[in-house]
This record gives C-alpha cells, structure tokens and sequence, in this order.
C-alpha cells in the first residue's frame, strides 16, 4: 500500500483503465440512446444537456456510441493479449528452458515474422480473410505473439540454471512442473507490464485499422471507425472527432502508466 500511495503512474492508470472500465460495464445494461438508432432530423447536434457528446452525421448519439465503443476495445484487448499470451509464453518456454535446436527454430521463426511490419501483416491478413472480429482479433493477437515470446524467453534462459531449478531436477521432479510452477510465477511482473503495453498497442491498431476501413464494421461503433466518419465534418463539427480521439488517448495513456507504475513496484 506504501508503495501504491507513493506511485503517481500507478495511481492515474489505474484511475483512467476504471473509468473507462465503468462506462463499458455501464453500457450493457444502460446507454442514453439506442447506439444505433438515426434520427436524420438531429443529425450534427453539437454537444448539450440532452446529447452530452452531441450527434453524429446520422442523428446517433456520439456517448452511447462511445460507451459501447469502450466495451468492443476492452473486447478485443483483453481476447488479443490472452490469445497472445498463450501462444507466445508456450514458445517462449520451449525456447528458453529446452534450448539447443528447439531455441535456434523458434527463434528464427519469430525472427521472420518481425522481418515483416505489424500493421502490414495485420492488413494483408484482414484483406485476405475480411475485417470480422475473429480475423481482427487474429491478426492483431499474431503482432503481439514475438513479444510475449522474448520476455518468456529471456526469463527462462534466466532461471533455468539456478540452484533451486536444478535441486528441483535432481529431486525428479516433473520438468513440467519445473517449468510452469517453479519458473513461471518469477515471470509475473514482466508478463503483466508486457501484458499492459500490448493491451495499448492493440487498441491502437484496431483503431488504425477501423480508422483505414478495415477494422470493425458498421453499425458496431469502434472509436476508429469514429474518427473516420469524423474527417469530412471536421470543421461543421469537430467534436465528433475530438471525443473518440480522447478516449482512445485516455485508454492508451492508462495502460502505458500502468506499465510504468508495475515496474516501480
């Protein structure tokens, strides 16, 4: 708890993740508006008592549509990282603790996946396979999997020569359970702030992509494909870019300082 009080990082990114956390808890069971529903008669209304965030080109209103935009990032965040996670710890535990020819393959492997750019990938598979959800979710989780991968990894080639790692092996124990329950839990931190960041770098992504069409498709109401439907009403009506364009700045910054408050612990 001293150490909480005492970290500012800490304290704001865990403050700005809730509040983001409440408004797309909030919308499943309470929105304004129906997120969807146009009313062509108050399109471009700008911000008041009764739309707090103003209306959209179609009369929709921007807060609900934000709230439900909260809870289709935290969707595809929390599915990218898991799916990431798996995949890239369990080769990063191969590599690092078996070593020798399964190290030098997986390795390479993952060299030739960071020879191509992320987002380039990311549109080469959405362009092959189209821009739903699981093909979003796919592209963005294979970005982050060299990632978790190298920190698994590195951790690994850590640990796997001290002394309670090999008085484990000479007591016989399972390498299995050396691997997952002796190493592992010492990896926590690292995985968590590695977690964070790509967290972050998947809803910036997607935000890119939606942004391009590519991402997430209409009706659903991504913040990037928010910020695209903006652009020709820039000066008409700027606020319909100015608040996706804050709360993907928000979510952004309150995970990069959860990072940075994880490590000071």
């Amino acid at each position: 708890m001293k150490a909480f009080k005492w970290n500012t990082e800490l304290i704001i990114g865990t403050f700005l993740i809730g509040f983001i956390s409440l408004l797309a808890l909030t919308s499943f069971f309470y929105t304004p508006y129906d997120p969807e529903a146009m009313d062509i008669v108050n399109k471009l209304q700008s911000p008041s008592f009764i739309h707090l965030m103003g209306t959209d080109q179609f009369g929709r209103d921007v807060l609900s549509r934000i709230m439900v935009g909260a809870r289709l990032i935290f969707f595809i965040g929390i599915s990218t990282v898991c799916f990431s996670l798996l995949v890239g710890g369990l080769l990063g535990i191969a590599s690092g603790y078996l070593g020798g020819f399964v190290d030098t393959l997986i390795m390479k492997l993952i060299e030739v996946k960071m020879a191509f750019p992320g987002t380039l990938l990311a549109l080469m598979l959405i362009s092959l396979w189209g821009s739903n959800m699981p093909m979003i979710i796919m592209a963005l989780s294979i970005m982050n999997i060299p990632r978790f991968t190298r920190i698994v990894r590195s951790g690994y080639l850590q640990y796997r020569n001290t002394t309670f790692v090999e008085a484990a092996i000479t007591g016989g124990i399972n390498p299995f359970r050396i691997m997952f329950v002796h190493i592992l839990p010492n990896l926590a931190s690292s995985i968590y702030i590695t977690a964070t960041l790509s967290f972050a770098s998947a809803i910036l992504s997607e935000a890119g992509l939606s942004y391009l069409g590519l991402g997430l498709q209409p009706p659903l109401a991504s913040w990037g494909k928010m910020l695209g439907e903006a652009q020709p009403y820039m000066l008409q009506a700027p606020y319909l870019a100015i608040f996706p364009g804050i709360m993907i700045t928000l979510v952004v910054l309150g995970f990069n300082l959860l990072a940075d408050g994880v490590r000071r612990l």
